[in-house]
Order: structure tokens, then C-alpha cells, then sequence
């Protein structure tokens, strides 16, 4: 590689190397702010070819597009959308194998005329595996052998000998990552989906953690009667020390609870708390949640409903446990 007349390192000036960075910042900004505008009728038909995929999505580019692609097939794989990656020059020698009917080929070419890609198209057509082409021109030959073409064509690439894909390589990228989120919305994919496709390392830990892992159980569990007196149910809630004592019966089913919002609105009411008792005070049929359901998931259901702490109720009805939002904060949950 020929480097002529290269500059010495201390000859070049701080702010010259934070000039040139935060150019290129700018310049791929508006490359990606221009891509909105493709956000089109020809994306909607992408996202339903790769929906109505009774296969799997098969990623495909040569290069730095390639190394784009590989990102985007592990996006969609980890988010609900089956999908690999298969290198064009390796399908031409057997790889090709992988490939088949039932699936849909993303092809990621900038300039769309990739020889590695093209030489794919006549056996992919005759198969009928479904293309979607990732190109620059709309017009080009990967574009014309597919059923839809998403353009991430920019106007010049950050570098500033307008070579070396920088720019389009970003994106290409955004593009994926838009495809990938909307087919995400679209099939539902949950909190639960994503923590069993992320089972190792800590994320995974994280996400499957389960109510049973985290919650109060037994002596730690806060209960008092129907008859119980305002005054005991504030030593119980102090006691044990969630803001919040469960209601039951005889038998110990759930009747309702008596949280700290309770008593601040029944102070705002001007009711008798000298007098009244929990079935004059309790919120009657609670927010309860599984002891096997996710802790992700007990999560979005407390913030749903904005409150801090919420009864773990078995099959029967009766209280299980109780978990509070600091529980899911120490398991790293939030």
C-alpha cells in the first residue's frame, strides 16, 4: 500500500482529528436522515415476504457488506425472525444447499451489481426462493432479479476520497435494524421470547429470572383479616416493610390489600381510620401476578399499573408471595 508524503503523527492537530471525526458523524446523520423517505410502500412488501416465510431469511453480500449482513442476520435471528448468514462465494461451491423454496434471500449489494450475487440469481429464480435486494440504484441488475428492492443509496460516502463505504455501510445497517424492528412489533416478539433466545451471560440470567426467583415468601409475607383495625394493618405493613399488607379470609385466599396509597386516600376522604377496619379500606381484587412468570415481565406489569409492589397468588387464589420493585432492582431486572 503506497502512503506518500505521509504526515508525522505530532504534525497533525487535535482539533484536525476532531474536525474530521465530527464531519463524518454529520455526514452519516444525514445519510441515515435521508433514508426515512424509503421508508415506503416497497418496505411494507418486504416485511410481508418475510412474514408469509414459511422458511427461514438468508442474509447474503460480499465484503463490507457482508460484514453488514452478518449483523442483520443475527438481529432478526434474536428477535423473532429465523435467519442466517451465507457467504456468496461459498454458495457458489455447495453453500448453496442451505438455501431453499421456502425462504426469503436478502441480497446486500451497494452498487447492485455484485458477480458473487448475480451468479446466485438464475439457480435461486428457478428454485423460488423469494429476493429482496438491498441496493443502492433501484435499477440495477440485483434490484431487477428481485421481487423488492430497498434502496440504501447515499449521496457520498463519509470518506473523503468517497470510496470507502462508510456512509452506505451505515445505512445498510439502519435499514436492517428498521426491518428487523418492525417485523418485531408486527409478530408480538415479547420480553419472554427475547430472554429464550438470550439464555447465556448475564442478559440472559437477567431475562429469565422467573417471580419464583426474587419474591417474599411465607413468615416474610404481610397478612391481615377483613377485621383487622387500620392501626395493626400499619404495624404489619411497617413490620415487614413493602408499603403494602395482603387481605384474606379464613382459608387464606385473597381478598384484597391495604397499600400506602390507600391510607393516603381515605386520609384525603376524612374516613374514621380510628374506627374503620380492612374491609372498610382494602382494595378489593389486586394486581396479582405467577410465581412462574417472568420478572421481566412482573416488571412491565407493575409499571403498567404504576405500583411498587404486587401479590404472588397461586392457582387457588391464595397469596404466594409478594414482590416489590426494589427485588427487581437488586436482580438487576430494571
Amino acid at each position: 500500500m503506497r502512503m506518500n508524503n505521509r504526515p508525522a503523527p505530532n504534525s497533525v492537530s487535535a482539533q484536525t482529528l476532531k474536525n474530521t471525526a465530527i464531519r463524518t458523524i454529520r455526514m452519516e446523520i444525514d445519510a441515515i436522515a435521508e433514508l426515512q423517505a424509503r421508508i415506503n410502500d416497497q418496505f411494507v412488501t418486504a416485511c410481508k415476504l418475510i412474514m408469509a416465510c414459511p422458511g427461514r431469511v438468508i442474509v447474503s453480500g460480499m465484503g463490507k457488506s457482508g460484514h453488514i449482513g452478518r449483523k442483520i442476520a443475527a438481529t432478526l435471528a434474536s428477535t423473532g425472525t429465523p435467519a442466517f448468514f451465507v457467504h456468496p462465494g461459498e454458495a457458489s461451491h455447495g453453500d448453496l444447499g442451505m438455501i431453499t423454496a421456502d425462504d426469503v434471500l436478502i441480497a446486500i449489494s451497494n452498487s447492485g451489481t455484485s458477480a458473487e450475487l448475480l451468479a446466485l440469481m438464475p439457480v435461486l429464480k428457478r428454485m423460488g426462493t423469494k429476493i429482496i435486494s438491498m441496493t443502492g440504484n433501484d435499477e440495477s441488475p440485483l434490484a431487477e432479479h428481485a421481487e423488492v428492492n430497498l434502496n440504501i443509496g447515499v449521496q457520498t460516502e463519509a470518506c473523503p476520497l468517497d470510496l470507502a463505504p462508510t456512509s452506505s455501510t451505515t445505512v445498510t445497517l439502519v435499514m436492517g435494524d428498521a426491518l428487523a424492528v418492525a417485523l418485531l412489533e408486527a409478530k408480538g416478539f415479547s420480553a419472554e421470547d427475547f430472554a429464550f433466545s438470550h439464555p447465556g451471560g448475564a442478559l440472559g440470567r437477567k431475562l429469565l429470572l422467573k417471580v419464583a426467583d426474587i419474591m417474599h415468601k411465607d413468615g416474610e409475607v404481610p397478612v391481615v383479616t377483613p377485621a383487622t383495625a387500620v392501626s395493626q394493618a400499619l404495624v404489619e405493613m411497617t413490620q415487614k416493610g413493602f408499603g403494602i399488607t395482603t387481605v384474606v379470609d379464613e382459608t387464606g385466599q385473597l381478598l384484597g390489600v391495604f397499600t400506602d396509597g390507600d391510607l393516603r386516600r381515605h386520609v384525603d376522604l376524612g374516613t374514621d381510620l380510628g374506627k374503620a377496619t380492612m374491609i372498610d379500606v382494602m382494595t378489593r381484587a389486586p394486581k396479582t401476578v405467577d410465581k412462574d412468570l417472568l420478572a421481566v415481565a412482573a416488571l412491565n406489569l407493575m409499571e403498567d399499573n404504576k405500583i411498587t409492589a404486587a401479590v404472588v397468588a397461586d392457582e387457588q387464589g391464595s397469596v404466594a408471595g409478594i414482590i416489590h420493585l426494589h427485588d427487581l432492582l437488586r436482580a438487576g431486572v430494571v
